[in-house]
């Protein structure tokens, strides 16, 4: 009996120090499981999801554009010459000797996708967000970054409600946190009318617009206002729908009233159109647009075309943008496609400025007290100099610039002046 308990004993002991071995077997496995998640969580973030900011020696931001779909042709440039700044500014010792980390998304110009990459990249450390590139994305944003105090700035969103809370409302709430470095659609209807006022010596203007399109309809609203407040004299008003490509009647119309200018706010294609009728109709009015006429020489002859006048964010071929469009080119293998690229240059110079004012303030990027210094050094912005201007902002956090004259001259779209 006793030698059977021995035995049994024995039995328990070994069986005892298997199952210790098989326990530890285990453990080892699950800390090597547990080591395998945190690697992967880490290759999704880039390595520093615990890191603020970036890891020692970098300042992250997010990039948010649309690099697909239909409306690449916006968001592609905004995206590339934010990096070529960002680049630049990184290759001769980015920020006090910080460099700039860049978490890039494509938000394919949808409003949630723009708000899901501004939560993966607030996961990620971000600190400022460049971006979005169309104004119903970037209006999506900018709710979202208001939320969490997120510096924001766009190159592209035209509308009012970008950094208004109720744009219809002149005492709105403003998002305090969110910028832009192009100007607004009522910008262009009041700079138009005060130039052809003023440069053009007009006295009398007639008004041709698209219904029921917001950027046609806000620039002839603030170009009415501004004309009114100037003496102006509005002669005539017409409008088409969208779609319309016959504008004879509205134009017999406005010739009937000989206006010395025709403010036409609305895009190249209809602008070649409404242009044709008129010099068919004999009106020898000069016409004069918003920067929706970028590329309008290409739909309409240049005799019929000479004189028209618009107004633009960019300025093509001088020489504070002759270095930049060098670098685009040398960078991407093609020339400056549109404004938008210049733009979304000087948004990145305007955001990285804010940024060297909080890192030599001594604050910890990421934290709140960070991003707050960052925010106020774009609202003290003042006087300073871009490729597309010299920026101050204004109450609203537009930015109060000049925009630059395009005349179309022997049939081709020439830098006048900046007004």
């Amino acid at each position: 009996m006793k030698k059977f308990l021995a035995m049994l004993l024995a039995l328990v002991m070994v069986l005892g120090l298997v199952a210790c071995g098989g326990n530890s077997g285990n453990g080892n496995q699950s800390s090597g499981n547990d080591a395998q998640n945190s690697g992967d969580a880490g290759s999704n973030s880039g390595g520093d999801a615990q890191q603020p900011a970036g890891g020692d020696g970098e300042i992250t931001i997010a990039l948010i554009t649309n690099t697909t779909g239909d409306y690449a042709q916006y968001g592609i440039p905004v995206h590339n010459a934010a990096m070529l700044y960002i680049n630049q500014l990184n290759e001769n010792g980015g920020i006090n000797g910080k460099q700039i980390k860049v978490l890039e998304y494509d938000d394919k110009a949808d409003g949630v996708e723009t708000v899901n990459a501004l939560n993966l990249a607030v996961e990620n450390g971000a600190t400022a967000v460049i971006g979005s590139v169309l104004t119903g994305a970037t209006i999506a944003l900018a709710d979202a970054t208001y939320d969490i105090n997120m510096p924001q700035i766009t190159a592209s969103a035209t509308a009012a409600g970008v950094t208004m809370i109720d744009a219809d409302d002149p005492a709105s709430e403003i998002r305090e946190n969110v910028f832009r470095s192009c100007f607004i659609d009522p910008f262009q209807g009041e700079k138009m009318a005060d130039y052809a006022y003023n440069k053009l010596s007009a006295k009398t203007a007639a008004i041709l617009y698209e219904t029921g399109n917001d950027y046609s309809e806000g620039l002839m609203n603030a170009f009415v206002a501004k004309a009114e407040e100037l003496g102006l004299e509005i002669v005539a008003t017409e409008a088409f729908a969208t779609g319309d490509k016959d504008y004879k009647a509205q134009i017999t119309n406005i010739a009937a009233k000989t206006p010395d200018v025709v403010y036409a706010p609305i895009y190249y294609g209809e602008a070649g159109l409404a242009i044709q009728a008129a010099r068919q109709a004999g009106l020898t009015a000069t016409f004069v647009g918003g920067d929706g006429y970028g590329s309008v020489k290409d739909y309409a002859s240049a005799e019929e075309l000479e004189g028209t006048v618009y107004c633009s964010g960019y300025a093509p071929g001088t020489e504070s943008v002759a270095q930049f469009e060098s670098d685009y080119e040398a960078a991407y293998g093609e020339p400056v496609p549109n404004m938008f690229a210049p733009l979304a240059y000087d948004a990145a110079m305007l955001m990285c400025r804010a940024l060297e004012a909080a890192e030599s303030a001594g604050l910890e990027a990421g934290t709140d007290e960070y991003k707050q210094a960052v925010i106020d050094a774009l609202d003290s912005t003042d006087g300073v100099e871009g490729i597309t201007g010299t920026y101050s902002f204004d109450e609203y956090n537009n930015p109060i610039k000049s925009a630059a004259i395009i005349e179309l001259t022997g049939g081709e779209e020439v830098f006048k002046e900046m007004y």
